[in-house]
């Protein structure tokens, strides 16, 4: 694909064919920002389902994803066997790879004592991004105010929003698994091409939901079951359809 053909495609992504989700970097950027943004005519890559995205010491790119959906896990306390995984989902519209804009990036991504690594980044449906040079981006975001302004107002929303969907371990689980299914809606999901009435979320399964939310498979599945009986949410191999959002928005409020 050639780079006038990518560019004239990312625009499209921007001013309307594809609305960035709520609070995403690119939704926080202005279409004159992002446009700027485009004259270094930046290629797009493609990655399959299951691939990892290269993001570890070694390598130098930070990614924008513009299609498909990831799953990003940490080891806070090491790698050892047992030990506990920070499982997200990361979707439409966010950059990853941020701690390579810190100037101490080389410490947060290698491994150390207290058992840090990079973050493993896994495509859970086939995902299309776009690469950025660590350097370049960091160019940006000291010459341009709006850019970092967008970048550090993005982090902030993924933060409060991981707070309100991965955090709320008191909350009843049939609660928590239609939050997360809002929340990948929201960050993942794509009109049905049979209907624009219903949202397709492809990638993440019932075990992926499991590890987010610290529970165990079979009370996601239980969960699911009941979603299916209320006809919110058809459930398919990796992939699943929500037939009424805003129910599905009110079974995450408890109500």
């Amino acid at each position: 694909m050639s780079s006038t053909t990518e560019t004239s495609r990312l625009t499209d992504l921007l001013l309307g064919h594809r609305a960035m989700p709520d609070g995403s970097f690119l939704q926080r950027l202005s279409t004159r920002t992002w446009q700027a943004m485009l004259q270094a005519q930046p290629r797009t890559r493609v990655f399959a389902r299951d691939e990892l995205l290269p993001l570890g010491a070694d390598d130098r790119y930070v990614y924008i994803v513009i299609e498909g959906c990831v799953r990003q896990d940490r080891f806070p306390l090491g790698t050892a066997e047992g030990m506990p995984t920070i499982t997200r989902f990361r979707g439409i519209g966010q950059l990853v790879g941020e701690a390579k804009l810190i100037g101490e990036s080389k410490l947060l991504y290698s491994r150390s004592r207290e058992g840090r690594s990079h973050v493993p980044t896994r495509c859970l449906s086939q995902t299309v991004v776009i690469p950025w040079r660590a350097r370049y981006m960091n160019q940006l975001l000291r010459r341009q105010p709006e850019v970092q302004l967008a970048l550090l107002r993005s982090l902030e929303d993924r933060s409060r929003c991981d707070e309100l969907v991965y955090a709320m371990a008191t909350r009843p689980p049939f609660e928590r698994v239609s939050r997360l299914f809002t929340h990948l809606a929201d960050i993942a999901g794509v009109p049905d091409p049979r209907t624009s009435q219903h949202t397709v979320i492809t990638g993440p399964s019932q075990k992926d939901m499991a590890a987010a939310l610290q529970l165990s498979t079979s009370t996601v599945e239980n969960a699911i079951r009941t979603l299916r009986y209320h006809g919110v949410v058809e459930a398919r191999y990796r992939k699943f359809l929500v037939h009424d959002l805003e129910a599905l928005r009110q079974f995450a409020t408890g109500a």
